[in-house]
């Protein structure tokens, strides 16, 4: 609003807006007379002619009608449905531009929450591979003008937007995306409608492992699955990488993807997959790195921050199934995993057997509960690690690795702004930020990753 009490922007009407930032899903930020307009396609440095679409008290969406002036960093993105899929956000700006724009956005956070000096924060670490990066391939099935289809999500909304590939997705899930599509239409599969609970196909999964070995995972809202016999010999007969085939039921309203009720159709129970030297065998629920590349990075990250000599005892206080932990006890003198889901611990315990790891352990409890419990039995950890959920660790936690007194703290963060509040916690309790590292895990979206080291200052 403006001084008068009046929104300077009317809905429908166009205007020039000169772009100056993005927004946390890759839109342009600009203003009009001092009222912030968001811009879906524009960039930092352009200046566009705009119309206004939505007006809010505070800000209004506008859309972009002309570009006046462009970017040197905007490029032409090679998928067809991407001003309409919203699984990328920022493939029309160049990957050099990417990654500075990810900078900048840690660095931002570091300065604005953390409080601290933004020269800590590294040039972001780029990925090899910028495309054909994710392993895991989770898309929804419904009716597109009553035909059978299978696509991404329309950006903001769960309207189906029919493809045959995707640019960021291995091309094994691409083969397994093409023939799915094919077959639903092929066989006139009934699929899924959210609005009315009705139809059967929800999702096909695609996981791809070691040597481009597939799994596949076909999610129905009913008890059964349709033309079972004929999805898995016209699958395994054009798909010969396809190593495992499951039928999951989740009948129940909502976005969660898989079920509790899961049967194999055919072949292999688990698929191998390996980050470094690790070996992982994973299932249709295990949880595992969607970029193995940019993974083996973040990880090894993590290792060098650590500082580990072989004489370290190290606490990793979200160790979900225990991928972290294992990597660090390859230097590490022994490795205790905490995580509160007792389905990951056992995965975690699976694979520590797995890759011959005798020296490191794993519980299922709240970190924020048993740390000071471990801490009056004698346990003092040389180093702390932690790797939490995107909203960041619970001030319990914070206090309770504080409180442990390690040498030193080393936060793997997929939230930057979380870990900036954490980090300013912990500075508070005596632990200084001495360098952060970001990681490329998910190149063409606006997520970025990040390593931090955290040292305790001596009295």
């Amino acid at each position: 609003m403006n001084k008068q009490g009046k929104c300077p922007v009317v809905q429908g009407q166009d205007y020039e807006v000169s772009i100056t930032d993005l927004g946390i899903h890759g839109e342009g930020i600009g203003k009009v007379n001092g009222f912030t307009v968001f811009v879906p396609g524009a960039l930092p440095g352009e200046r566009a002619e705009v119309r206004i679409i939505r007006v809010k008290k505070s800000y209004a969406t506008g859309k972009l009608v002309t570009l006046k002036e462009q970017t040197p960093h905007r490029v032409k993105p090679e998928c067809p449905v991407y001003d309409q899929c919203g699984g990328c956000q920022i493939s029309h700006i160049s990957y050099e531009e990417q990654l500075a724009i990810k900078h900048h956005s840690v660095v931002s956070v570091i300065e604005r929450i953390a409080g601290e000096d933004g020269s800590l924060v590294e040039p972001v670490i780029p990925a090899a591979h910028p495309f054909g990066y994710r392993n895991k391939m989770a898309i929804p099935a419904g009716f597109v003008k009553g035909v059978p289809s299978l696509g991404y999500y329309r950006q903001g909304t769960h309207d189906i937007v029919p493809t045959a590939f995707c640019n960021i997705q291995k091309e094994e899930n691409n083969e397994l995306l093409r023939f799915a599509a094919e077959f639903i239409r092929k066989h006139s599969i009934s699929c899924y409608n959210e609005k009315t609970g009705k139809g059967s196909l929800r999702h096909v999964m695609g996981r791809v492992g070691d040597d481009g070995k597939l799994m596949v995972v076909l999610i129905t809202a009913t008890r059964d699955l349709p033309c079972e016999e004929e999805w898995v010999r016209e699958m395994t007969e054009a798909l010969p990488f396809v190593v495992s085939i499951y039928h999951n039921v989740q009948d129940r309203k909502g976005n969660v993807i898989l079920g509790k009720t899961i049967r194999k159709l055919y072949g292999s129970d688990t698929l191998k997959a390996s980050i470094g030297a690790l070996q992982f065998e994973v299932s249709p629920y295990s949880f595992f790195q969607v970029h193995k590349e940019q993974a083996e990075v973040l990880y090894s990250k993590a290792l060098e921050f650590a500082q580990l000599t072989g004489k370290e005892t190290v606490i990793d206080a979200y160790c979900g199934t225990g991928t972290i932990s294992l990597y660090l006890a390859q230097k590490a003198k022994h490795v205790l995993g905490i995580e509160i889901v007792p389905a990951a611990i056992e995965d975690a315990k699976k694979n520590a057997i797995r890759n011959h790891v005798e020296n490191a352990d794993f519980i299922a409890a709240d970190a924020g509960v048993i740390m000071p419990k471990l801490y009056k039995q004698g346990t003092r950890p040389d180093v702390i690690v932690m790797d939490p959920i995107r909203a960041g660790c619970s001030e319990e936690v914070l206090k309770a690795a504080a409180g442990m007194e390690p040498k030193s703290i080393v936060y793997v963060s997929c939230g930057p702004s979380t870990f900036a509040r954490d980090a300013k916690i912990l500075a508070q309790m005596g632990y200084q930020l001495k360098k952060v590292q970001p990681v490329d895990m998910f190149p063409q979206t606006m997520h970025v990753e990040l390593v931090a080291l955290m040292s305790r200052v001596k009295d």
